[in-house]
């Protein structure tokens, strides 16, 4: 029970971080969300190319998948697997990876969008 909390509490902060940090640069910077979805996207990605992120992941779990650093992380990690069978797995690896998680957000995308008509917030 107690290993179980630990774990919960381990993601908790470091996915409570990774958003602090992508909120702190909202509110101080003049950075849009869109620039700062990109780069936390690459910081994933670069970070799992030097062997990095996938350390933070053993170590919080969904706290470090779940934001969009993960992302990142995910399409270096197949683009890496993909690479020992050569350049069209390396391009192919990280599509097939992120696949399953690009898939349900198109598909329950389209579905709210059909089921939800949109308005102005004014």
């Amino acid at each position: 029970m107690i290993d179980i909390l630990f774990s919960f509490l381990k993601a908790f902060l470091v996915g409570g971080a990774i958003c602090t940090l992508a909120q702190l640069l909202i509110n101080k910077t003049k950075l849009t969300s869109g620039k700062i979805l990109v780069y936390f996207l690459l910081a994933g990605l670069i970070l799992q190319a030097f062997g990095l992120y996938e350390k933070l992941v053993d170590f919080a779990g969904a706290g470090a998948t779940v934001p969009i650093s993960g992302f990142g992380y995910l399409l270096a990690e197949g683009a890496i697997i993909g690479a020992k069978s050569g350049i069209f797995g390396a391009i192919t690896g990280g599509l097939a990876s992120a696949s399953a998680g690009v898939t349900s957000a198109i598909t329950f995308g389209y579905v709210f969008a059909l089921i939800f008509k949109t308005h102005s917030k004014t």
